[in-house]
């Protein structure tokens, strides 16, 4: 094992830049490696490829695996329509988000113009609070629209009215624009480099390794038997991304208006979110290293996340509890007349 490891480690022999998501400037990036050209292999262009396609792919995994499973699409042919909704809603705003940063490198490399450091960070710092939000918020849906969690929006008739197309359809859109357009961004200072010639075999590399790790997550959750099971294992996936989302975010700013100290750091190149195998639980939160404000924020999202979840358990059970109790006061209702009507008869024929 230790062999296989060390062949990966000088295979991918260029570490991540200072910045935890590899953000340099773009007259920066040709001069570390000196005269000599850019490697056809780049860490960390591989990493910022492997990353947000593996967020992206459990996004519309989650979304496939919820419409297969949910009672709302037990029809074969509502189904694959929602099915259909989730990939061209991938399909166009991937395709929207690569037209945005392409418009946008094109316009810097004619003026001239290098992209600000500073600028990036607090972009994909703004983006990954806003999307952690959304995110726990798609982790507290999923037991809703497979049936574990009430919902408030099931009709007299006892049919919930809760995932449609209209909410897939901007769901998965926003969420695919946000991982292409964070990939874009990350990537400009690359392309007005020398590091340009580093991006094909990159982007390969790191394409295979967030398909296979998203892959994992869909294949799992669709050959669970209990519906138990798959809403505890996506509400769980999406929650611990979420967490990751607004550490990272929030680590974003810090790295612009000033770091906090280091609480403690995990030695050894193995362990370093920068480097693979590691760097695909990233996402989730993972860091070899914490400072003080990734460790306040990564304890407040999990106990929101679990006080997020406990409401919605709560509320849940409280319809449950209401609906039950109509039922049978229904069930009374009804009931009361007939047993009246025997009464009588029973009277009449003594």
């Amino acid at each position: 094992m230790s062999i296989i490891l060390d062949a990966l480690t000088n295979f991918f022999d260029r570490d991540l830049c200072a910045s935890d998501d590899c953000v340099v400037t773009g007259g920066d990036s040709s001069s570390a490696e000196g005269s000599a050209k850019a490697p056809l292999v780049d860490i960390a262009i591989a990493t910022i490829f492997a990353r947000e396609i593996l967020e992206g792919c459990i996004i519309i995994g989650q979304y496939r695996t919820v419409i297969r499973k949910s009672p709302d699409f037990q029809d074969p042919v509502a189904q694959q329509a929602a099915l259909r909704t989730v990939t061209m809603s991938a399909l166009w705003a991937s395709l929207a988000a690569v037209v945005l940063a392409a418009s946008v490198t094109v316009g810097l490399y004619f003026a001239g113009k290098n992209f600000d450091n500073y600028t990036a960070e607090i972009i994909e710092g703004v983006s990954k609070v806003i999307a952690a939000f959304c995110v726990l918020q798609l982790s507290g849906k999923v037991p809703k629209w497979l049936g574990i969690y009430a919902n408030k929006k099931e009709n007299a008739d006892g049919v919930v009215e809760g995932l449609d197309t209209k909410s897939i359809r901007f769901n998965v859109a926003w969420n695919l624009w946000r991982e292409v357009a964070e990939c874009g961004v990350f990537l400009i200072p690359y392309m007005l480099g020398e590091s340009a010639r580093s991006i094909p075999v990159s982007a390969v590399i790191g394409t295979v390794i967030g398909c296979a790790g998203g892959y994992g997550t869909y294949w799992a959750s669709n050959n669970m038997k209990s519906t138990l099971g798959v809403a505890f294992f996506l509400a769980n996936l999406t929650g611990w991304l979420s967490v990751g989302l607004f550490v990272g975010g929030c680590h974003e700013f810090e790295e612009v208006w000033g770091m906090t100290p280091y609480i403690w750091k995990i030695a050894g190149d193995f362990w370093s979110h920068k480097r693979f195998p590691m760097v695909m639980i990233k996402p989730f939160g993972y860091s070899h290293k914490r400072t003080v404000l990734q460790c306040v924020t990564f304890w407040f999202w999990i106990i929101l996340a679990f006080g997020y979840h406990y409401y919605k358990w709560n509320q849940s059970q409280k319809i449950k509890a209401e609906r039950a109790a109509a039922k049978n006061l229904n069930k009374d209702v009804e009931g009361g007349p007939e047993s009246f009507v025997e009464d009588s008869n029973h009277t009449s024929d003594a």
